[in-house]
């Protein structure tokens, strides 16, 4: 999946949405202290740039080097480029110390981790017990009753065997995700909880955003165009010519480390 996202890191920066504040404030509200956050699978640093408003320190963390090329560079957020498969060594020197970290946070990212060793490296550098972990994916966009249609049957059906087998835990809202951690603070579980990004988008977007893709880079990796002439000339005549406002569902687990 790396070389995957090495090849659309610049498509994947313009594409993508921008996560509401709201999120970040909740977040941030179950954790005690904001010293030192780890955004890990940072890619092109969405979430990352967010939480530096927030926390002292950032460590934002990615195996592609594209995507943290195009990460935005801010003097509180340091980005770390990590192995696929990093030791507890590797851990401390490239990530933090144990008992260090306020908040991990995993944007987009957590359905292609090994989830046990990666929920080891969090229990590591957690602060005990308050110490949070926030997950969120995010699905299918919606616009309208004429668009939405067209976005499902290119998700399911023309991009629908491309998906790598981890999707299906975006497709489940992250509801049916391991996530070993004890509810944060006024809460009675870990969720999902919901939130909703929004962003102002053209057709040229949305085709950028579409083609930033995993299920799109791989199909053209074998070969084969999932936006073809007759799909454009579809969406062209359900967008029409005005920007229209995406709403893109968020679904968030939270939890915090325990003793």
């Amino acid at each position: 999946m790396a070389e995957l996202f090495i090849k659309q890191a610049e498509q994947y920066a313009e594409g993508r949405p921008t996560y509401p504040p709201q999120l970040f404030q909740f977040i941030a509200s179950k954790s005690p202290s904001h010293d030192l956050a780890w955004d890990a699978g940072t890619g092109n640093g969405q979430a990352a740039r967010s939480l530096a408003e927030i926390y002292k320190n950032v460590i934002a963390t990615d195996t592609s080097p594209k995507q943290l090329e195009v990460a935005p560079k801010l003097p509180n957020i340091k980005y770390q480029q990590t192995p696929p498969v990093m030791s507890m060594a590797e851990l401390q020197q490239k990530v933090a110390a144990e008992s260090s970290v306020d908040t991990v946070t995993v944007a987009q990212a957590m359905h292609w981790f090994d989830l046990p060793t990666f929920y080891s490296q969090v229990k590591f550098v957690l602060k005990k017990p308050d110490g949070v972990i926030a997950a969120w994916c995010y699905t299918l966009p919606e616009v309208n009753d004429v668009v939405d249609p067209i976005l499902r049957r290119f998700y399911a059906v023309d991009a629908g065997k491309y998906w790598e087998p981890p999707r299906k835990m975006v497709d489940d809202k992250y509801m049916n995700i391991d996530f070993p951690f004890e509810p944060v603070d006024g809460e009675d579980k870990t969720g999902p909880f919901e939130f909703m990004a929004e962003r102002l988008m053209g057709l040229d977007e949305i085709f950028t955003y579409l083609r930033s893709w995993s299920a799109y880079q791989t199909a053209k990796e074998m070969g084969v165009e999932l936006l073809t002439d007759d799909l454009i000339e579809e969406f062209k005549r359900g967008w029409g010519r005005e920007k229209k406002l995406v709403r893109f569902p968020i679904y968030l687990r939270i939890g915090k480390a325990g003793n």
